[in-house]
């Protein structure tokens, strides 16, 4: 076995698969009942800036108007080598989803108490998805037992390392 060379695969990051940004807020604020994958319908400058991870979520949520998706709320920053040819910050994007999903996601959000939240903005294969939720807010107390559960865990977690 002295002969045998193990072979390890190196993991090659492919440039065009990256995370972007996340809405840490939604998964503290919200239940997240389901999540569905989008594109985005963007301009190139929009396309650069995001690239350069210059977009917030945060505040942003998404609406279904005319049987479409929009995503509203979300601030792209400005691209500075744009110049003119450069976009609103803050305007309302075109979600891409096909029929059959925003249906069903139109209906479970029509219900009472529930919201479309963006999670997530990432590159797949060189495109910019965004990951939709369907959420459910919390209550106050709520959001105090999820925290009290997490620390508790964490606890439980290091204290059985520390033992072993």
């Amino acid at each position: 076995m002295a002969g045998k060379k193990s072979k390890k695969k190196k993991q090659v990051d492919d440039p065009n698969s990256k995370h972007v940004c996340t809405n840490r807020k939604a998964r503290h604020e919200y239940d997240i009942v389901d999540e569905l994958e989008c594109g985005i319908s963007l301009v190139g400058s929009e396309v650069k800036s995001i690239r350069n991870a210059k977009i917030s979520i945060e505040e942003a949520y998404a609406r279904v108007r005319g049987g479409e998706l929009w995503l509203v709320g979300a601030n792209i920053n400005e691209y500075p080598q744009a110049n003119l040819m450069n976009h609103e910050p803050k305007r309302t994007r075109k979600l891409l989803v096909h029929k059959r999903e925003l249906h069903k996601f139109a209906e479970s959000a029509e219900q009472q108490g529930f919201t479309l939240v963006p999670l997530d903005v990432y590159f797949s294969k060189g495109r910019i998805k965004v990951r939709i939720g369907l959420a459910k807010g919390r209550n106050l107390y709520d959001k105090r037992q999820k925290l009290k559960g997490t620390t508790d865990r964490k606890e439980i977690r290091q204290a059985m390392l520390k033992h072993q």
